[in-house]
């Protein structure tokens, strides 16, 4: 079959586009604390179910002391403290958005690579990065009626919360660093197996934090909604699980720049279900911004 690579890309930009719609309604309806924990948990059970299928081993037993060492580093920072962040600005402000900022994600995976990695970048990489910059400030600042007033410095005001823009830049930060040091635990290893030793690692570092700071109540009492669990279900289905799958096949089958521009696009798909389900306003600015932001990335990877 030709171009399997790219639509595999492109199914894996619709899967993760559904996981944020599916994580946002049921973050909105038991909060994301519990979404975060419950999802990593849900996900871990179908990554064990098809890796004991695919490779015949339920848990990641044959991994090394190196790789569980810098994939749990992996797994606490890009889905403890990544997830964290992330999951709260749904609720602060919209998958959208959110999913706007994490198009950050790519090129400052990148950029870390560079510092930490020494993997170098192209003066096209940078001109990508400031585009997509850009996109990203079309869309959350917008002009200040009072600027002439107040002078330069209040000319530009931010469009939505800047607690919930934080949570969002959080959660692209810690997606990046998570996915450099992954390259570094990895290794040769099975990607599946490497993603569950990600996965146990965030769990475990969420059920820490949930027991300091007393979570489990709201946690036990989150499982027992039943339409939140549902949702929460076909996010961990569609994201943890499905999502990772075909983002393997895709890079596996297409040409990795051309796979990641494409899995890139959700700020862009996003759109269309967030004016039909949330029946939100989202002006021309605001999508000329995402296609901005979208283009940024597509010219790091060429």
């Amino acid at each position: 079959m030709h171009h399997i690579g790219e639509f595999a890309a492109l199914l894996t930009a619709l899967f993760w586009t559904i996981t944020a719609i599916t994580f946002e309604a049921a973050s909105r309806k038991i909060g994301s604390m519990v979404v975060n924990i419950v999802r990593l948990i849900v996900g871990f059970i179908f990554l064990s179910l098809f890796a004991f299928f695919y490779r015949g081993y339920l848990f990641p037993v044959d991994a090394t002391w190196h790789n569980w060492l810098w994939l749990s580093l992996s797994g606490l920072i890009g889905f403890t403290f990544g997830d964290l962040c992330l999951l709260e600005s749904f609720v602060l402000v919209g998958a959208r958005i959110s999913m706007l900022m994490m198009a950050l994600a790519p090129p400052m995976t990148a950029l870390f690579a560079w510092m930490v990695l020494g993997e170098k970048l192209s003066l096209l990489s940078w001109i990508g990065m400031a585009i997509t910059m850009n996109g990203i400030a079309l869309v959350v600042l917008k002009r200040n009626g009072d600027g002439e007033k107040n002078g330069l410095m209040s000319v530009l005001k931010l469009s939505y919360p800047l607690w919930g823009l934080l949570l969002a830049f959080g959660g692209a930060v810690g997606q990046a660093i998570g996915l450099v040091l992954s390259k570094v635990g990895m290794q040769g290893y099975d990607t599946f197996a490497s993603t569950q030793i990600r996965v146990m690692a965030g769990t475990a570092g969420f059920a820490v934090i949930y027991s300091l700071i007393g979570k489990w109540k709201d946690v036990f009492r989150g499982v027992s909604k039943t339409r939140p669990m549902a949702l929460l279900t076909l996010g961990a289905f569609f994201g943890p699980f499905l999502g990772v799958s075909f983002s393997l096949l895709a890079i596996k089958f297409a040409d990795t720049g051309i796979a990641s521009t494409i899995m890139a696009i959700v700020p862009v798909l996003i759109i269309p279900p967030s004016i039909i389900l949330y029946k939100e306003k989202i002006s021309l600015k605001e999508i000329i911004g995402a296609i901005l932001a979208v283009g940024g990335v597509a010219i790091f990877f060429l």
